[in-house]
């Protein structure tokens, strides 16, 4: 059977190799008409307690996976839509913050023109409408976006969160440290930093962007600060159809990674990952839509299904899971830190020896 698989799946990459992009809008995804209408309504998937958090307890969590449009003020205005959507049916299940996929405002598939043309200012109209809404319903919300900003005196482009509290005010503005290959990093300078903890409704959590949250430093380093959640807007994919016709597979790190690092951690993980297709000039991504929340425990709490749009709606109250481990050991708290110094140093001996590059901006 996995023989057979393995052979369907080279078919199937050998084909769209041989498919040109007009050809890809059309066999792309190659289903009824009818199931595609299905798979783009959303549907919402809870897991509630009788009242939402008390302040200070936790937080009601809404996580929304999308299928969203591309490079285009059309797709920024759709985008838009969705976003005001699900931020009405989060409210409307006593939501108290909503998260959503990286580069949500205009989409993840964007080249470097695309960036420069479509990047918004954290002080912009697009962030103050999305501060807007959050007042409107009361609500946190985690917008991604890309950002333009004057920074070190010349104009930046970063992969970026805009953290808004409830009042509308921008609480937080994440820059993604950890770039991601040549596609993040063709696009973005990376962030700095440093780590920050924020609270809505009295409860602390950190963002990551992606490829970022899979570093189990960058998650622990939250968790010391105190974070009892790590939200994680992100953008992976099943595999992407490159022009040459090769294909780049991806881990389903959201699985694999997240449930163990909420563990580790004693923190929950909710991880917002886009579903569908983007196609880009003569390329195309396709998205897992392994969107989740894990537990402390380390299980996945509540997860979408991979072709669906979803609203994921989960209580994150710590108290009611109990130690993960007998005999009161933490995990945070019997580290040896004087230990881990190695861990910081710019040269190892990983690799036959490695040097670590220091922060450093494009062009420069």
């Amino acid at each position: 059977m996995m023989k057979i698989m393995k052979n369907a799946l080279g078919v199937l990459v050998l084909l769209f190799s041989l498919t040109t992009f007009a050809q890809l809008k059309i066999t792309i995804p190659d289903k009824p008409p009818a199931v595609i209408d299905y798979e783009k309504q959303l549907v919402t998937r809870t897991n509630l307690y009788s009242k939402p958090p008390a302040f200070g307890k936790g937080i009601r969590l809404a996580v929304f996976q999308n299928r969203d449009k591309v490079n285009s003020q059309k797709a920024i205005t759709y985008n838009l839509a969705q976003f005001k959507m699900a931020v009405k049916e989060a409210k409307a299940y006593g939501a108290q913050m909503v998260s959503f996929p990286e580069l949500y405002m205009v989409g993840d598939s964007l080249e470097p023109d695309m960036v420069k043309k479509w990047a918004a200012s954290q002080d912009g109209p697009i962030i103050k409408e999305v501060g807007e809404v959050a007042k409107k319903y009361n609500m946190g919300i985690i917008f991604p976006y890309p950002e333009k900003a004057q920074y070190k005196g010349k104009l930046r482009y970063f992969d970026s969160v805009a953290v808004i509290g409830p009042q509308g005010k921008l609480l937080e503005n994440w820059r993604k440290v950890m770039l991601f290959s040549t596609s993040d990093r063709q696009n973005f300078d990376a962030g700095s930093g440093p780590y920050r903890i924020v609270k809505v409704n009295g409860f602390p959590f950190g963002v990551l962007i992606c490829y970022e949250a899979e570093f189990f430093e960058a998650q622990r380093i939250l968790a010391l600060k105190g974070a009892k959640l790590i939200v994680v807007p992100n953008a992976t994919f099943t595999y992407s159809l490159l022009p040459d016709g090769k294909s780049a597979n991806y881990p389903n790190v959201g699985n694999i990674l997240m449930p163990a690092y909420a563990f580790a951690n004693n923190t929950f993980v909710a991880f917002s990952n886009h579903t569908g297709y983007e196609p880009l000039d003569e390329s195309v991504q396709i998205y897992q839509g392994n969107t989740l929340v894990a537990g402390p425990d380390g299980q996945i709490i509540l997860q979408a299904k991979p072709k669906q749009t979803t609203l994921l709606i989960v209580d994150i109250v710590p108290e009611a899971f109990p130690p993960n481990h007998p005999g009161n050991t933490n995990y945070l708290k019997d580290r040896r830190p004087r230990l881990f110094h190695y861990i910081t140093k710019d040269k190892v001996d990983f690799d036959g020896g490695f040097s670590y590059p220091k922060f450093h901006l494009k062009g420069e």
